[in-house]
């Protein structure tokens, strides 16, 4: 099969989706990869790096596209490559078309496409591993966000996380008990925050609970405990995840009015449509905005800050998929791998996931 790795074409997504040693495994089971030149620079990986691998290098877009019968990506397809797609051909991304536009949906439901989903694709135990892989990233990089932007000079409270001798440690509030709220949870308990994590779902709280310990306040989720919580949280970190669905909110206008001056939030969920009513897309050139005295922060790529370490997990994620796809051919695939099945938004145009549908009849 022949495999194209496009260049990303927005400039603040620095990840891709296949490394040098990814595009090695694919060549030696004797298919051909096409990557575009410096798809791979953002990550710190060369064009002669994919080279010395058997792949070649394009130096067109329409080429990658046009000789690939399957695109491997990292963001959700942009007009211009919408244009390029031709019927039959597969793409594989985080298309998070649950939080699409109509208009999106409509295009690519008339190019023909088989469309994949890299954020819903399941393995043999119904994890999500591609999102598992960045949400442990993401997770991370929300509590290093929040200490940036509680900073004095950042316009925050001036509050250190950790807090002082004698002086108590900053409160991060998150909201969902998943992989990035675990992972969020971990990391501010490193850096010695007071931690309080709300969900509905008991077992997963007690999940929480036996991997960190009662270091970590675990209370269930309903809009008394959250508005509660929210007032009083430095930083707040929405983690709220319905698998692919649009995230419901769950923070309120007025809740987020009654944060103390100076709090930070952080919205996760952003990717697929966010969990705090006042929130909007934001981007790594571009990360916040003020609503009221609450810094608000909601970058949807968030994990390509370390490009390279995001592609590297990524990759492994991904690739024994690409394998399938590529060894069995996407309808072969598809069949074969019911997880992979499961991770399919359009087949040839056709709207056969659930938050591709509802989007479609919006």
């Amino acid at each position: 099969m022949k495999i194209g790795v496009p260049f990303e074409r927005n400039p603040t997504e620095h990840r891709v989706a296949l490394t040098p040693p990814g595009a090695k495994a694919l060549v030696d089971a004797g298919h051909e990869v096409v990557v575009h030149s410096g798809a791979g620079l953002g990550s710190r990986f060369g064009d002669g790096e994919y080279a010395a691998t058997g792949a070649r290098v394009a130096y067109e877009q329409d080429e990658v596209f046009g000789r690939a019968d399957l695109v491997v990506k990292v963001a959700a397809l942009d007009p211009s490559e919408v244009a390029l797609l031709r019927e039959g051909q597969g793409v594989v991304a985080f298309h998070h078309l649950a939080a699409a536009g109509r208009e999106q949906l409509e295009r690519l439901h008339r190019t023909g496409a088989t469309l994949i989903g890299l954020e819903v694709i399941e393995d043999e135990t119904g994890d999500l591993p591609v999102l598992h892989a960045m949400s442990e990233i993401a997770g991370q990089l929300a509590v290093h966000v929040g200490m940036h932007y509680l900073e004095t000079r950042s316009g925050g409270r001036g509050v250190l996380l950790g807090g002082a001798t004698g002086i108590p440690p900053a409160h991060v509030v998150i909201l969902g008990a998943g992989v990035v709220g675990t992972w969020a949870a971990r990391t501010a308990l490193g850096n010695g925050a007071q931690v309080t994590l709300l969900d509905s779902a008991l077992p997963a709280l007690r999940r929480v609970e036996e991997t960190l310990g009662q270091r970590v306040i675990t209370e269930a989720s309903h809009p008394s405990s959250v508005a509660r919580a929210t007032s009083f949280a430095d930083v707040l970190i929405g983690a709220v995840l319905v698998r692919g669905q649009r995230t419901p909110a769950v923070v309120t206008r007025s809740m987020v009015r009654a944060m103390r001056p100076g709090a930070v939030v952080i919205d996760v969920s952003i990717d697929q449509g966010g969990c705090i009513e006042t929130i909007r897309p934001t981007t790594l050139a571009d990360p916040v905005f003020m609503e009221g005295e609450v810094t608000h922060y909601a970058v949807p790529n968030m994990a390509s800050a370390v490009a390279r370490t995001a592609s590297q997990a990524l990759n492994y994620a991904c690739l024994p998929f690409v394998r399938a796809l590529a060894d069995l051919g996407i309808d072969g695939a598809l069949r074969a791998r019911p997880g992979l099945s499961r991770g399919a938004y359009l087949l040839r145009g056709d709207a056969v996931a659930a938050g591709a549908g509802a989007a479609l009849r919006r």
